[in-house]
């Protein structure tokens, strides 16, 4: 790969969610955050750290609330493989919009970060969601895959994403969001600060103020779980611990 071609596939900052309160997983959650219940003799968060190690990811930002001290128990040292941990906490809760905006003033010169649920293990290709954010200048991209449950996000034929939870038209596709995807700044300017808001609330009023800025980039490739409740979390566990 060429260096400008390297270069281009470099995402600065990486931010992961961990501030929910996991409550679909309980009793599992009651003392430990979701993102750091263990798989494979690790906590889960960690997959999303080595995936996104593929971006040459400089930071890890990390917002938390429910068990915080959790975090920094298991990470002392405020980092992995050498790349720093920064935690950002949430003292009310502010869902995933409300947390986005909350580590803006953490953000430096960086054009666009990607942001990862902290319940994903995966390990499609990062850098398609990556070309697809900067060569067709989105607002956000949502990494989407073709099947699984719940098939949510319904795009053109351009990939532009059109709407969310509803049957797709003439011309459209639904997909399943993995939870992965990319920001630019720009964005940043429809997020209310302090304001406990779903991501999706804002990228539906996107839809309706910016049509055609919200983009999908279909990744088939690898594999995608989630360990959002009981069954799935065991079922992943037992497939890491073979």
């Amino acid at each position: 790969m060429s260096e400008r071609k390297l270069k281009d596939t470099i995402v600065k900052t990486a931010f992961i969610l961990g501030a929910g309160l996991g409550t679909r997983l309980l009793p599992l959650t009651e003392k430990m955050p979701k993102p750091l219940l263990p798989i494979g003799g690790r906590p889960v968060i960690t997959y999303a750290f080595d995936h996104l190690l593929a971006l040459q990811v400089r930071r890890f930002i990390i917002n938390t609330h429910h068990l915080a001290h959790r975090y920094s128990e298991v990470f002392p040292g405020c980092n992995w493989r050498g790349i720093p941990l920064i935690f950002r906490h949430e003292s009310h809760l502010l869902d995933t919009g409300g947390g986005l905006k909350n580590i803006e003033s953490l953000l430096n010169d960086e054009e666009d970060l990607i942001v990862y649920n902290g319940d994903v293990i995966s390990n499609l290709p990062l850098i398609e969601l990556v070309a697809t954010h900067r060569s067709r200048n989105f607002l956000v991209t949502l990494a989407l895959r073709s099947k699984g449950d719940p098939l949510s996000v319904v795009t053109n034929e351009k990939r532009e994403v059109v709407g969310f939870y509803r049957i797709p038209g003439a011309g459209e596709q639904v997909f399943l969001f993995t939870g992965i995807y990319m920001v630019s700044r720009e964005f940043f300017s429809y997020l209310k600060d302090g304001v406990p808001l779903s991501v999706i609330t804002y990228f539906q009023e996107i839809l309706l103020q910016k049509p055609g800025s919200l983009g999908g980039a279909v990744i088939d490739e690898g594999y995608w779980y989630d360990i959002g409740t009981p069954e799935k979390y065991y079922r992943v566990k037992e497939l890491f611990e073979k």
